[in-house]
């Protein structure tokens, strides 16, 4: 198969696994099978972020707990232009769209909600934490990418934010990855100790 169909179908497999979320699935069990179908993608499909696939023992993560699910108020803004510097070599444009502001283990918090500026676009919501570059990467991690799928649901202005499906960027996995690095603006400020974490 082509590499571009492979990578048609690795959207495909990552959309369906957040299926049972976006309709409804809360806690644990969702969470579990999400963790099982992601373990499984990255073990075996041509597009797997991990650089030797046979060596792959699954990825690490914070145990669920429903104080990082939240909902966020989208409040939308005049697009503005925000370019994304990469983890290697060069740059995505974004937009800016709106704000999401929410509560987050008792922390009033704001977090920018970016658009993706090319054909056919997608939300993007990366985000910095207290923990990045100890127990997370430091570059930040990734909770929405609608492009590839990850999209966790909303309901008009109020958008789901559960940050135990929160995960690393492909480039944490292998160099050859230039991925997206969350803007210093985007910081939670306090460790969010869920979703995906790095090995100790």
């Amino acid at each position: 198969m082509s590499e571009s169909l492979d990578l048609w179908d690795y959207r495909r497999r990552v959309h369906d696994m957040y299926r049972p979320v976006r309709e409804g699935g809360a806690g644990p069990g969702p969470w579990e099978d999400w963790v099982t179908a992601r373990d499984a993608l990255f073990a075996d499909h041509p597009q797997s972020p991990v650089e030797d696939s046979e060596s792959f023992e699954g990825l690490r993560y914070f145990a669920y707990d429903s104080k990082w699910r939240t909902t966020g108020r989208f409040t939308p803004v005049d697009d503005e232009a925000a370019t994304l510097d990469h983890s290697g070599e060069g740059s995505t444009r974004f937009v800016t769209i709106g704000r999401l502001e929410f509560e987050l283990a008792g922390l009033e918090c704001r977090l920018e909600l970016l658009w993706l500026d090319a054909y056919g676009g997608g939300v993007f919501l990366p985000f910095r934490d207290d923990g990045n570059g100890d127990l997370t990467y430091g570059g930040g991690r990734y909770l929405l990418d609608t492009v590839k799928g990850a999209d966790l649901g909303h309901d008009l202005d109020r958008i789901i934010l559960d940050f135990n499906y929160a995960y690393h960027p492909s480039c944490v996995h292998s160099d050859r990855w230039s991925c997206p690095l969350a803007p210093p603006t985007n910081r939670i400020g306090l460790v969010v100790e869920a979703g995906e974490r790095l090995a100790t």
